[in-house]
């Protein structure tokens, strides 16, 4: 039973940086939304900047530990009763530091909120909006999901997977001719929160660490041309920083002849 007509806009991982601005940038377009984070006073402050320029517009707060997959389960169950016109899972995070060296606790909540959580929300949606016209799953990754950086090995490899996983879900629903549209934005070098817990510091200077970075803002309108595209990706380029739509990266076997059952 769905509550309302109005049509949302899911965004995991709201409270800061990208997803902070990304539910900016679709509150003006008047998007209604449902914001997702562990942190209640940053989501509070987060709908208090939206009702400043948009108050009628509709925000929900949502308080959830993504890295816990019965958490993951119950937030798609509780969101039963709003129809969600596109769904954002831009919650995750990053490592940085040798395979040898890696705090296993550390790693293990990076899996489990990178893949895990990405996997089981975005199969959840797929299964209830597949046939419905107009609605697009976004999975933010990173370049570092097409490219294997020195010293984040492990989280590069958090992001090869959801990069496949959103390219070939793609391929998928577009084979079955289906409504729902699944797309991946890639970013680089990105100034938010990131660069403090892959590093596990209080201060992160990105100045000294980049030659060229992009603010949340410019990822949110980066992530809002894809949205309007007919493409699958919207990657970073590491040489120039340049913004790029494309069809595909990984190669695809969609022949099922060559393919076994």
């Amino acid at each position: 039973m769905v509550k309302t007509e109005q049509r949302y806009t899911v965004i995991t991982g709201a409270s800061s940086g990208i997803g902070y601005a990304t539910a900016i940038a679709f509150a003006k377009r008047n998007k209604p939304l449902i914001i997702i984070a562990r942190r209640q006073e940053q989501l509070t402050l987060l709908k208090q900047k939206i009702a400043d320029f948009n108050p009628q517009l509709d925000v929900i707060i949502k308080i959830c530990d993504l890295s816990s997959s019965s958490n993951v389960h119950s937030l798609f169950t509780d969101l039963e009763p709003y129809f969600i016109e596109t769904w954002i899972n831009n919650a995750g995070f990053g490592h940085y530091g040798s395979v040898g060296e890696q705090d296993l606790n550390k790693i293990e909540s990076m899996l489990h909120l990178n893949i895990e959580a990405l996997t089981i929300l975005s199969t959840l949606y797929v299964r209830k909006y597949q046939n419905h016209s107009d609605t697009q799953l976004i999975n933010i990754s990173s370049r570092g999901g097409y490219t294997i950086v020195p010293n984040a090995v492990t989280y590069c490899a958090t992001k090869f997977y959801v990069n496949a996983f959103t390219e070939g879900l793609a391929q998928e629903l577009i084979q079955a001719k289906a409504q729902l549209r699944a797309k991946v934005l890639a970013p680089a070098a990105t100034q938010t929160e990131f660069g403090k817990k892959a590093n596990n510091v209080d201060e992160y200077d990105y100045d000294k660490s980049f030659a060229k970075y992009h603010s949340a803002e410019q990822m949110a309108e980066f992530l809002l041309a894809l949205y309007d595209s007919d493409k699958i990706i919207g990657e970073i380029s590491t040489k120039d920083f340049s913004f790029t739509l494309k069809d595909s990266i990984f190669p695809y076997s969609g022949n099922p002849a060559e393919n076994q059952k």
